[in-house]
């Protein structure tokens, strides 16, 4: 079943063309992954698909009664409303019956007087099915950290913001979620959360990620915004870099025979009879095409870049001792740590942890409560901030680079301009000229990241480097990066891009702990999910050997009171819970069965390997959630 078809859409900004007679359909269950470069118009096509734009030409239809719901970039909402307004707006009624009992709970001191209309919308929320759903909205909150539900948006941060406009569009359930960059501003668990979530759900998606895990574990097509046309892959993304240089390999052959043949029609052009009056208009429409092909030049793919690296000097730079708090907020305490000559340093933990308060600490733009920092005479920092986007009004592209060096040193003895530079990072020479203020987001970024390379450091810190980044820009700065001869230490949520550069991680643990861990991301995962098993394992063990002793001194007491520990929502959520469980431990079975019963139809068994792991999930929340009711009882 068709949910969206987009036919002959065109885009342009003055002569900048950004796509020009694309169309594509997205169908039900269909997930996909839309790349392109910084500028490309990936950001305008969703806009047109939400119906928050109109195209230049073409047009957009949503199937009758497919619900869409669209997550921009950077989120625009009332600044007047609270968050809790803004995550129960739906046209769904299970929202609204519940945002009125959310409501209503909330006005304690005239709780007699509202009684009856609590009674009476209990009803309505039980003949709706609606507490279930309720449980998943509480999920979806807790899970994306958004625990500030009384909040005006005029008093959020940019990166609550997106958390509040990704929790409303996932509590919304539409039938089609067009994302822009939803990993932005989300912590590594939050993502990992996210990717389980929608890759379990049958919702149809389209979204814009630089995470290259994430968007192997949630698509399996790609569609690319290149020059203006839309081509199409099915399959991951590994896929489809082996066959998007095929396809540019290709282009480079068509380009050279389009050459050769427009060279032979441009001498029949020439040596034709001027006073000639019958020559071939088909035949001049035809070159005229051909010179087209002939002069297209690929975008500059930018190469391998070995900058020489400064010289770093016996000492790096030594912590000793080092504290910082704010208020209640610990964020350091007493950390002690000296760096060597190429340490590669990840640094991850929750939102909130203090992670970029750290980093400035290391620079020295914020004061330590107490400790030391000595670094070495020789090291000069690069710091690529969160907040780093700050260039002049009236600066220009190339402008905004020169000012920091005209050239740069090379690793061979050879120097590179600023101007081949900005090419190299995807700034064609027609951009240098522009003014910084009408470049992308993104672009900007990839401008300021370009800034603080150019000033040739030998001690990197990035913080949050790859949002807004493009695949083909983060390919190349993984790539630099990887053979930089410095310090680097890096703040990122890309789990991708942190496995391929760093040694160790520094993981904030909260309450001013920080532990050194030696390993990629990837490895201190299966390390903490190893832990996190025993953990349990040992729990379920003194649990059991708990009750043995029990119940060899006295009977355990009937449970005839327990309900009263729990509301009526609770309680009423509490009993459905274990049918549920039952049900699902059922099916999780039946599915294990089909699928060790074997058979040579590969995409029925990796739908029944899809399915699997959506009631695995579902069962593993639900066992949490009977487990936490069972505590309060």
């Amino acid at each position: 079943m068709n949910y969206l078809s987009a036919e002959n859409l065109s885009r342009a900004y003055g002569d900048k063309v950004l796509f020009d007679g694309i169309s594509f359909g997205i169908d039900q269950g269909q997930k996909i992954a839309l790349i392109g470069v910084n500028g490309c118009g990936k950001s305008s096509l969703f806009k047109i698909l939400a119906g928050l734009d109109a195209p230049d030409d073409g047009k957009v239809t949503v199937r009758k009664g497919v619900r869409l719901a669209f997550l921009p970039q950077e989120p625009d909402m009332p600044s007047e409303l609270t968050v809790r307004d803004v995550v129960f707006a739906s046209d769904l009624t299970a929202i609204q019956l519940l945002a009125e009992y959310e409501q209503l709970l909330l006005q304690v001191g005239e709780q007699a007087e509202l009684q009856d209309r609590i009674d009476r919308l209990t009803a309505e929320i039980e003949a709706q099915d609606a507490w279930e759903y309720e449980v998943k909205i509480q999920q979806i909150l807790s899970r994306l950290g958004v625990d500030f539900l009384d909040r005006h948006i005029s008093e959020l941060s940019g990166g609550q913001k997106k958390r509040v406009a990704l929790a409303q569009a996932l509590i919304g359930n539409p039938d089609l979620l067009i994302m822009d960059e939803p990993t932005n501003h989300l912590d590594l668990e939050s993502i990992e959360w996210l990717e389980k979530f929608l890759s379990t759900s049958k919702q149809s998606i389209l979204v814009v990620t630089h995470d290259r895990y994430f968007l192997d574990s949630i698509t399996n097509e790609i569609f690319e915004l290149d020059q203006g046309k839309l081509f199409k892959y099915k399959g991951n993304y590994a896929y489809f870099l082996e066959k998007k240089d095929e396809r540019e390999s290709q282009q480079l052959l068509d380009q050279e025979k389009a050459r050769n043949l427009y060279s032979r029609e441009l001498e029949w052009l020439r040596r034709s009879p001027k006073a000639r009056g019958t020559k071939a208009k088909y035949r001049i429409d035809a070159a005229k095409d051909l010179e087209e092909k002939a002069r297209y030049r690929p975008p500059n793919l930018p190469v391998n870049l070995q900058v020489k690296g400064r010289r770093i000097g016996g000492k790096t730079m030594e912590i000793k001792h080092l504290r910082k708090s704010y208020g209640e907020l610990n964020i350091l305490d007493n950390f002690t740590y000296t760096f060597g000559r190429r340490d590669r340093v990840g640094i991850i933990g929750p939102n909130g942890v203090g992670k970029t308060t750290f980093l400035r600490l290391l620079l020295e733009e914020e004061a330590a409560d107490s400790g030391k920092i000595r670094v070495g005479e020789t090291i000069v920092f690069g710091y690529y901030s969160q907040s780093g986007l700050k260039f002049k009004d009236n600066a220009r592209v190339l402008d905004s680079v020169t000012e920091i060096a005209e050239e740069v040193e090379m690793s061979k003895r050879q120097s590179i301009s600023a101007s081949q530079l900005l090419e190299h990072f995807l700034f064609p020479r027609r951009m240098h000229s522009h003014l910084v203020s009408t470049l992308s987001g993104g672009e900007k970024r990839r401008l300021h990241l370009l800034r603080v390379l150019m000033a040739n450091p030998n001690f990197l810190v990035l913080d949050e480097p790859t949002n807004d980044l493009d695949l083909v820009t983060l390919r190349r700065l993984e790539e630099f990066l990887f053979h930089f001869d410095g310090c680097l230490m890096v703040v990122t949520h890309d789990r991708f891009f942190m496995d391929r550069l760093v040694d160790h991680l520094f993981v904030f643990q909260g309450e001013g702990k920080i532990k050194d861990y030696p390993g990629s991301y990837s490895q201190y995962r299966e390390w903490k999910q190893q832990q996190e098993q025993e953990t349990i394992s040992q729990e379920k063990a003194k649990d059991k050997s708990s009750t043995q002793r029990e119940s060899t001194v006295s009977p355990r007491p009937e449970k005839k009171n327990s309900s009263k520990k729990l509301s009526y929502k609770d309680q009423r959520e509490f009993d459905m819970l274990e049918p549920q469980i039952e049900e699902l431990e059922e099916k999780k079975a039946a599915l294990e069965s089909q699928m060790n019963a074997g058979g040579s139809d590969f995409e029925a068994l990796q739908e029944l390997a899809k399915e699997l792991e959506r009631v695995s999930t579902e069962l593993e929340e639900k066992t949490d959630r009977w487990l936490e009711l069972s505590e309060m009882v």
